[in-house]
């Protein structure tokens, strides 16, 4: 924006006032909808997705002045430079080319001048090659028995987007493994998954770039031990996704095997790298993995070729500047008609909050619009029987519903109330969104509707690899256009660091205590010091 404020852009300022006219009670969303040709003016169908915005508090004006701030801002000019490998993560100088991880096209991909892409295949053919043997029992545990455990040490990005793909793709896990994933470094973690698994056939795989992350390092030591002490041999039950050069890259501390991650691809954009490539490609196979990755390079396609006007993430990222800024709504949820895709809530929470909730600009100006939302989600028609009495009739939010058209388990067709339970599915899945938008009067307050609450619903064939794909990457898109409309930096995550700071601060004196029983902790404030006597002191 060479500068230019977004509250100093005309167009921006139009859209304060069109959000005024957009509060009329002649826009409520029950008029708008009364347009026959609401759905075909806002509905989109492409790469392998409907993306329906019809119940979005929008008219075509709306739409008109969204659309000439994606040209002024260059939203699709800024996916390609950083699709090509311009530094756009500039607080830390780097590139950002998680759609680099599925490419399969024969272009290069410069940074610095030198093409990425042969390290990257070479990334994928190991992780190919790796889980082949495991599955043809040319590598195996300690003993000799072939691995039926596969888990995850990783947090944050490590494993929120592989969890969900892996629960997503859990019909296509054939290959007689299972997949759990110790993420938080509270006990009670590693007790439930160690009580579950068999040490001799569990492989455990450490995904962090640094390998220093607090919580990764104390679940992967608490892990070495956990093996040790079963007398097998660590070395023949652990592989590592890390740096190239890190601590988990260290011939003098040997694994099965180590994958190398980079650093122009950030955590919570990694699925589609060697950090979902080595697990997944043990749970549903290497083949099925490409195919995933091959249906995010399909919406990374239509992104890079496809108009404003046509192009599915930059309509949905619009949507979200509208409903964020525009309009005052604050919050979004996600929810999915399909318990299959249970973790795409806290994955794209990951995604979207840690990205975009930020407070300067890619130059380190003060941000004085707000920039992300607190997005949160779980499954219909579960969601229906928690809080949609808040979505109906309290504090209104945007929701995306989520269906999918034909289910991985067509053969139960056992009928209830005259249909199947897939069919039962849908019928909420419609009604919920017409609900929200159309409202309902009464003559008792308590049971009066009032609609107008927006909602986008999105459509995939199946659950497949491909599709699961594509919707990762129209998240990932959706996600990086918001921030490219802000003029902030999706890619860095100085948010995180405070606490991590403090937190090595009170390790220490922890540390201290346990070498030492009897030191006091007596020179730090009183409110950390109650709780660190209540800690060791056993409870209160």
């Amino acid at each position: 924006m060479n500068g230019l404020k977004l509250n100093e852009i005309s167009v921006w300022k139009k859209l304060i006032q069109h959000a005024e006219i957009m509060e009329r009670p002649e826009k409520h969303l029950k008029h708008l909808l009364a347009d026959k040709d609401r759905l075909a003016k806002f509905s989109l169908k492409a790469a392998g997705i409907i993306y329906d915005f019809s119940r979005q508090r929008l008219d075509d004006k709306a739409m008109d002045l969204l659309f000439e701030l994606a040209e002024i801002l260059k939203l699709k000019q800024q996916f390609i430079s950083m699709s090509s490998g311009e530094k756009v993560n500039t607080t830390e100088n780097r590139a950002a080319l998680h759609t680099a991880a599925r490419n399969f096209s024969d272009n290069p991909v410069l940074v610095d001048g030198k093409d990425v892409m042969p390290e990257i295949r070479n990334v994928r053919d190991d992780v190919k090659v790796f889980a082949t043997k495991v599955h043809e029992g040319q590598i195996t545990g300690s003993t000799g028995k072939p691995f039926r455990h596969v888990v995850v040490i990783g947090i944050g990005g490590s494993y929120l987007g592989t969890e969900f793909v892996a629960q997503a793709l859990h019909p296509f896990a054939d290959k007689n493994i299972e997949i759990m994933f110790l993420s938080n470094v509270d006990i009670h973690n590693f007790g439930r998954i160690v009580s579950q698994i068999d040490p001799e056939t569990t492989l455990w795989i450490v995904i962090s770039k640094s390998y220093t992350t607090a919580e990764t390092i104390a679940n992967a030591n608490q892990a070495y031990a956990f093996i040790t002490e079963k007398g097998l041999d660590p070395a023949k039950h652990f592989a590592s996704v890390t740096s190239k050069g890190s601590p988990g890259d260290d011939p003098g501390n040997p694994v099965l095997s180590s994958f190398h991650m980079f650093d122009f691809i950030g955590g919570r954009y990694s699925v589609t790298s060697a950090v979902g490539g080595v697990p997944l490609s043990l749970y549903v196979g290497y083949e099925r993995f490409e195919r995933f990755l091959k249906g995010a390079e399909d919406m990374d396609f239509h992104v890079q070729n496809a108009s404003v006007e046509t192009n599915i993430p930059i309509v949905a990222a619009l949507v979200s500047i509208w409903n964020n800024n525009f309009l005052g709504y604050s919050t979004q949820a996600i929810i999915p008609y399909a318990s299959s895709l249970s973790k795409l809530a806290p994955h794209i929470q990951q995604l979207n909050m840690e990205s975009n909730g930020k407070s300067v600009t890619k130059d380190g100006d003060p941000l004085e619009e707000h920039s992300g939302c607190i997005i949160f989600g779980e499954p219909g028609t579960n969601a229906q029987h928690s809080f949609f009495q808040l979505a109906h009739q309290g504090r209104p939010f945007p929701i995306d519903f989520i269906g999918i058209i034909r289910p991985n388990y067509e053969q139960y067709q056992n009928q209830s109330k005259g249909v199947s339970n897939h069919q039962e599915l849908w019928s909420n899945l419609v009604a919920q969104p017409a609900a929200l938008a159309l409202g309902k009067e009464d003559s008792e307050p308590a049971k009066s509707f009032p609609g107008n609450r927006p909602s986008s619903t999105i459509l995939l064939n199946d659950i497949s690899p491909e599709n699961i794909g594509r919707l990762l990457a129209f998240y990932e898109a959706k996600t990086v256009f918001e921030a490219f409309i802000w003029g902030i930096n999706p890619f860095d995550q100085f948010g995180v660091e405070l606490g991590k700071t403090l937190a090595t601060d009170i390790r220490k004196q922890m540390a201290i205590k346990n070498q030492s029983p009897d030191h006091s902790f007596d020179d730090i404030d009183p409110i950390t010091r109650f709780y660190l006597d209540t800690l060791f002191s056993g409870g209160f």
